[in-house]
Order: C-alpha cells, then sequence, then structure tokens
C-alpha cells in the first residue's frame, strides 16, 4: 500500500489510533521515512450525537482531524524501553493472578468454617497452619490441595519475575533514572522500573502539572459561564504508573524516617537527589497529617499525595543523565 501512494503522492502523511496491535506500524513507517504518528482514542475529537461507528468513517475522521491539526500525537517508547515495560506489566499480572488464588483459598476455608486466629496471614505460622488443615471427604481434601497448589504456582512466578528485573534493569538504558527513583520512600526496585518503563523520558514533560496531567491524577472539571465545578481525578493517561505512585503513597502515613533499606539506596545516589527524596519526606509526611486532620477520607488523601509524589519524581529525573 505505501510503495502504491508513494507513486501517486509526492507528500504523505500517516495516522492510526492506539490500540492492542502496538507500535510496530510506527516504527515500520518511520523506519522508511515517512510521517507518521498515533493519537489517543479518547483524545480524539467527536461530534455530539454521532453514534455510527465503522473502520471507513473512523479513518475519514482522522484524516480530516490530521489535516486540521487537530489531534496530538502521543509518546512512543524505544524498542528496549517497551520490553521492559512489557516484563515489569507480566509481573504485575502475576501479582493480580497470585492475590486471586489467595482468595479463592480463603473462600474455600470459609466456606467449611476453618478461621485462622493466629495473626497475620500467609506468614510463615499461617502456612503451617494451612499443612495442618484436613477435610472428610477425599474430593474436599483434593479441592484444597489444587487451591494450595495453585497459589504455590503463581507465587513462584511472580518471584522468577521480580529476579528478571533485578538483573535486567542495571544494564538498562533508564537504569540510572531507576536508581535515582529509589531515594523516594514508597519508591522501591520494582516501582521505580515500573515507572520508568511507563513514563519513558520523563524530560518530555516541561513541568510537573503536564506529568500530573498525563497520570489522570488532577481534579476532574465541570464548568459552565461564571460557576467551576471539580470532581474526583480524571483518571486518564497511564493507569499501571498510576497505580505504582498510589501504592508508594501509603508509606507516608508514618512519621519521617530514613530506614536501613533507604539508606542503603540512597548511598549510592548524588547528594542532590537524596535531599530531593527527605525533601519529599517532610512534606508528604505533614501533607498527610494535615489532610487527615481536616476529615478527608483516606483514599483522598493519598491521590493527593501520590500526585505531590509525581511532581517530586520529575524533579529527581531531571538530575540525573539518559542515554539517548
Amino acid at each position: 500500500m505505501v510503495r502504491r501512494l508513494r507513486s501517486k503522492n509526492t507528500e504523505l502523511k500517516f495516522v492510526y489510533e492506539a490500540g492492542p496491535c502496538g507500535y510496530g506500524i510506527w516504527r515500520h513507517l518511520h523506519e522508511q521515512g515517512l510521517d507518521c504518528i498515533v493519537v489517543a482514542p479518547s483524545k480524539t475529537p467527536k461530534r455530539p450525537g454521532e453514534r455510527v461507528k465503522n473502520d471507513r468513517r473512523d479513518a475519514i475522521t482522522l484524516a480530516r482531524l490530521h489535516r486540521a491539526g487537530e489531534l496530538q500525537a502521543i509518546y512512543v517508547p524505544l524498542p528496549e524501553d517497551e520490553a521492559m515495560r512489557d516484563l515489569s506489566r507480566a509481573r504485575e499480572d502475576a501479582k493480580i493472578t497470585e492475590r486471586k488464588a489467595k482468595q479463592r483459598l480463603s473462600a474455600f476455608l470459609l466456606r467449611h468454617g476453618r478461621s485462622y486466629s493466629g495473626g497475620n496471614k500467609w506468614t510463615l505460622a499461617h502456612r503451617r497452619w494451612l499443612s495442618d488443615q484436613s477435610f472428610p471427604h477425599p474430593a474436599q481434601q483434593i479441592a484444597f490441595q489444587e487451591y494450595i497448589d495453585s497459589l504455590e504456582q503463581c507465587e513462584a512466578r511472580v518471584k522468577r519475575l521480580t529476579e528478571q528485573i533485578e538483573a535486567m534493569s542495571s544494564e538498562w538504558r533508564l537504569s540510572p533514572v531507576v536508581e535515582a527513583f529509589q531515594a523516594m520512600r514508597g519508591v522501591s526496585l520494582i516501582n521505580a522500573v515500573t515507572l520508568a518503563a511507563e513514563l519513558g523520558d520523563i524530560r518530555r514533560f516541561d513541568n510537573p502539572r503536564e506529568l500530573m496531567g498525563y497520570l489522570g491524577l488532577v481534579p476532574s472539571e465541570h464548568s459552565s459561564g461564571l460557576s467551576t465545578r471539580r470532581g474526583g481525578i480524571t483518571k486518564s493517561g497511564n493507569g499501571h504508573a498510576r497505580r505504582a505512585l498510589i501504592q508508594g503513597a501509603w508509606t507516608y502515613r508514618h512519621p519521617a524516617k530514613v530506614g536501613r533499606r533507604l539508606r542503603d539506596r540512597r548511598a549510592r545516589l548524588p547528594e542532590a537527589v537524596s535531599q530531593i527524596g527527605w525533601n519529599a519526606q517532610l512534606r508528604l509526611c505533614q501533607q498527610y497529617r494535615r489532610l487527615c486532620a481536616r476529615g478527608k477520607p483516606s483514599q483522598v488523601v493519598v491521590t493527593a499525595i501520590a500526585r505531590e509524589m509525581a511532581g517530586f519524581l520529575w524533579d529527581i529525573a531531571r538530575q540525573v543523565p539518559i542515554a539517548a
């Protein structure tokens, strides 16, 4: 098709919507020196009341909008960055499967009146308690053992993926950014790799507000005339990076402190990066207490902390060099 179009036109411009097929078409066209952009379907302008949707209509609409300059291209990661992103997402999927396996096992025990009263679950003591359980009917015992085996397989898969992330992140071009991100509390190796892989070159954001908007951590707005109404966060953009920040934000409910693990991570970092991490702790721990004192729900507080974490991470990324 490209050869046929080239024979009839002097200048070609290509555009298509991002989808499950990835960026293979974009890379193929760019290797041939052709102009191509990938756009997000959620950012494509749509006419009110237009409900008929098919491939031909979408192609004509994209061509018209592209000619008018109304489309905004998304960031296309480098193949190496995309590979690390696939690895981190594979681990995330494995963790979700592991959590579901634990829920199924707990539900099975609950149906049969087996309740663990020894404290926290999934500790060594809890697993010993599980190994002591027996059921009167052989069919129930087989089902119980299958739930146990399924959980162990999920845990082994998570462990294998974690080890591969640890081994490959040191050779990655964004490894300096991964190490620098770990100066922040709540951002260990796995979270740092996830954020770096999902965000790519963070220097493409001119200011922290752009990064916060990309992560969908800014309030939505429904304004009309002189009235301004703001709602919950937009949740647009990259949900994987947003989830990693939300998980890390929970650590700021504790007082500011540099523990042993955080001290070890900061030992090999520049002083400027370590200072940003400490300043973030001082501000975010105080912010958590202040918002809780105002009666804000804990989830709202954690979301606000995650939004400010993005700003500190943006500042940290500017302090370290990134290979091209």
